[in-house]
Formats: structure tokens, C-alpha cells, sequence
């Protein structure tokens, strides 16, 4: 964290924020964010300018290849600025969160024993919870931490009744893809670490909306995706260098142990995705309002994100409060305490034809379980409809809720 007086910074018109993201420039209504992000027009030529001018393999003497190794390195380093991870882990990048996390538990089976035990939440989206889910067949206890169906929530409570001298991994999401809320990670890895065990938290939700701080939680494993937060499609996880001193990750053999992040980072990672990452730094400098690339700097533009993003929370919240039929799922809170995804049912209409009802407008939304599908069983939702999920995020409008709205009311 910075030492210096913080201020915050200004926020910018909306329109100037848009002007970074060519996909905006059409009538459509990106409002479905959280399946995955739209992306700034440097982060999409960074990609193609890689593959144009250095598409080779890393670690050769020749200047191309040069600054391709150097391209993946500093890569790593941004993730770890982004995450604040600096001097207290590594950070490992992947194609999605779901396989990161099964090369993960994958690397625990390999010294487990039978009878160790892993705790889920109920929140969970599968990606935290079918890798550890998994590991029953070799002998390994799971237990679910279950969701309160009143408060939507996983308290502290009823997860102590479950740890025990056996418990290894807690694993929860810090935003729950479907409720929205954001949940306090430093009580739950305080409380689990207490009990000699480690915390997996999916960051996925909440990346997009406020700064990852792994640092001061003080978390053993954080993941989210990259293509959710206006980069590739790729994902990161970071780990203490505690927590990686017991694994082997899953590359070559000849590659040594503690080769980390190479060796977790199994065959190879997409170089022109590195690229990409790294070109986010430009619009983080634009929305914070400064001129260096530091910590200081993606803490800055995320506070510019969640005040570009709480107003359009609001907004569709009460305008959902105010039909009798709709059930938010969710505490539905309309300030800092939840981000901008919000997923209701109505009494009588399949979320299915209300979502394909607002598509036909031009407006981009979803329906079905969104993966969380053992929060959906515990809530008595239907699987196949699911949710009406909308998830916005800093680039979108007053006038794109305004224009939902417009749709969802003679519907609902």
C-alpha cells in the first residue's frame, strides 16, 4: 500500500472511458460483463502487434525472442502489482481460473493423505468447487459450508462447527457470481488459519469492480480472470511463496520444483495474451489520473471504477424493487458492499423467455445457474432457467439501465 496522503482521484466522463473500447462504439447494450469483460482498443492491438512483430519461442538469444521473454516476465510483474503481491508470492498465469485450480488441487492430491479434509462453500462458482470435489476419489473428506437461504450468506458461525485438525483448504468466492455481494476475506482467512489451514479464495466477481489486495487479507491462494477485467482470455493465481513450498506443479520433469511460476504454468501460457495484459496499464494510468505505473495507480483506477459503477447499481436495483413478482437473489445492497451483478426470478415468468425477451432489444443479458449450480440447488432454484442475471460494470451507462428498464418493465 502507498505511504503517501491519498486523494482521490477525479472521475471522468463517461464518454471519454468509452472512448477507449471500440465494441462500444455500437448500439448495444453490453450488460452480461460478468461472463466477461469488453476490452480496451491498446489492449487489442498490443495482441496483434505481438504476434505481428515477435510471435516466437522464449528464451533464445536473438532479439525477438528477447523482447518475447521479457514480454511474459513483465507481464507476471503487472499481475502482481495488480493483485499486490509484491515480495510475498508469485503469480501463475492460465487459460481459465477453472484449470488453474484443478492444477492446484491437483498438486495437493500429490501430498494429502486419506482423510484430510477440504471445505466449500455453497457460494462457490464450480471452478472453486468441482477441483476439490474431485479429490474424494482419493480418500479426501469434503464438506460444504452452506448458504443461509434468508441471508444469502456463509457465516463465520457455521464454518467453525466444520474446521477441524484435519481441515487443508477452505475454499470460497470473495464474490459469489450470482448474489454479488461481497463477502469479508480477512475475517474468513483469519478464522481458517487459526485453525492450521489455508484459504482458495475465486476472486472472479469481484476483480472487475474493486482492487485485488491479496497483502493485507493475507490469503494463501487468490485467482480470477483476466478476461473478466478488460484483458485476454486468460487467468492468474497467485500463492505465497508458503504455500507453494510444499507442490510440485504439473511441468516437465527436468524443470526444477521451485521454477515457479514455470513450473505450474503447464507446457506454455499465451505469450500474445501477456501482451494484452500488459497493455491495460495505459487506460489504468488514464482513469486514475496519473502518469506511472504503480500500485498507487490500480488502486486509483478502481475507486474511479466503482464510483463510475455504484449509480447504475442503484438505479436498476430500485427499479427491481418496485415489482412485486421479482425476487432479487441476493441482500441486493446498493452500495460498496456488493458490485454491479444482480440476478433476480420472477413468480411467473421463466427467466429464460425474460432474458430472451430483453436480448431481442439489443441488450445483452443471461439466464441459467452460472455455474454456481450447488448455490442454485441449496436456493431451490431451477436449473435449467436459472437467473436473470445482469452484471454491469464502470463502462456502461445511465442510459443503457435506463434503456433495460424500459424493456424489463412491460415484462415484469
Amino acid at each position: 500500500m502507498s505511504s503517501s496522503p491519498h486523494v482521490l482521484p477525479a472521475i471522468p466522463e463517461r464518454s471519454a472511458v468509452r472512448s477507449w473500447f471500440p465494441s462500444l462504439k455500437s448500439d448495444f447494450a453490453f450488460l452480461e460483463n460478468a461472463g466477461g469483460s469488453q476490452v480496451p482498443g491498446v489492449v487489442a492491438d498490443a495482441i496483434r502487434d505481438y504476434m505481428v512483430e515477435r510471435y516466437v519461442q522464449l528464451g533464445a538469444g536473438y532479439r525477438h525472442s528477447i523482447e518475447a521473454t521479457k514480454v511474459v516476465a513483465d507481464a507476471h510483474a503487472f499481475v502482481e502489482r495488480l493483485m499486490n503481491a509484491e515480495g510475498i508470492g508469485k503469480v501463475v498465469l492460465g487459460g481459465s481460473t477453472t484449470s488453474l485450480l484443478h492444477v492446484l488441487a491437483d498438486a495437493y492430491m500429490d501430498i494429502w493423505e486419506a482423510g484430510d479434509e477440504v471445505i466449500i462453500a455453497e457460494t462457490n462458482h464450480e471452478a472453486n468447487a468441482g477441483s476439490w470435489a474431485k479429490l474424494t476419489k482419493r480418500g479426501i473428506v469434503l464438506k460444504t459450508w452452506p448458504v443461509d437461504p434468508e441471508t444469502y450468506q456463509c457465516s463465520l458461525e457455521s464454518l467453525k462447527e466444520l474446521l477441524t485438525e484435519r481441515t487443508q483448504i477452505v475454499a470460497f468466492p470473495h464474490v459469489s457470481n450470482l448474489l454479488g455481494e461481497i463477502v469479508d476475506v480477512k475475517a474468513i482467512t483469519d478464522l481458517v488459519h487459526e485453525a492450521g489451514a489455508k484459504v482458495v479464495v475465486d476472486g472472479v466477481a469481484y476483480a472487475p469492480h474493486r482492487a485485488i489486495d491479496v497483502k493485507s487479507w493475507g490469503v494463501d491462494w487468490y485467482v480470477y480472470s483476466t478476461y473478466k477485467v478488460y484483458g485476454p482470455h486468460m487467468a492468474a493465481l497467485f500463492g505465497t511463496y508458503e504455500a507453494f513450498e510444499p507442490l510440485t506443479g504439473p511441468n516437465h520433469f527436468f524443470i526444477p520444483k521451485d521454477s515457479i511460476p514455470y513450473k505450474f504454468e503447464l507446457g506454455s501460457i499465451s505469450h500474445e495474451g501477456c501482451a494484452g495484459l500488459l497493455a491495460l496499464q495505459p487506460y489504468l494510468r488514464f482513469l486514475a489520473g496519473r502518469e506511472v505505473d504503480d500500485r498507487q495507480t490500480v488502486e486509483s483506477a478502481f475507486e474511479v471504477m466503482t464510483g463510475l459503477e455504484l449509480p447504475l447499481q442503484t438505479k436498476l436495483l430500485r427499479f427491481l424493487r418496485g415489482k412485486k413478482s421479482v425476487k432479487i437473489i441476493g441482500l441486493g445492497d446498493e452500495g460498496c458492499n456488493s458490485v454491479g451483478t444482480i440476478s433476480f426470478v420472477h413468480e411467473s415468468i421463466s427467466s429464460i423467455e425474460i432474458s430472451d425477451r430483453v436480448d431481442a432489444c439489443n441488450i445483452g443479458i443471461r439466464f441459467g445457474h452460472m455455474y454456481a449450480v450447488r448455490l442454485c440447488e441449496a436456493l431451490g432454484i431451477d436449473l435449467e432457467a436459472g437467473v436473470v442475471r445482469v452484471s454491469l460494470v464502470h463502462y456502461n451507462t445511465p442510459e443503457e439501465i435506463d434503456r433495460l428498464i424500459e424493456v424489463l418493465d412491460p415484462i415484469l
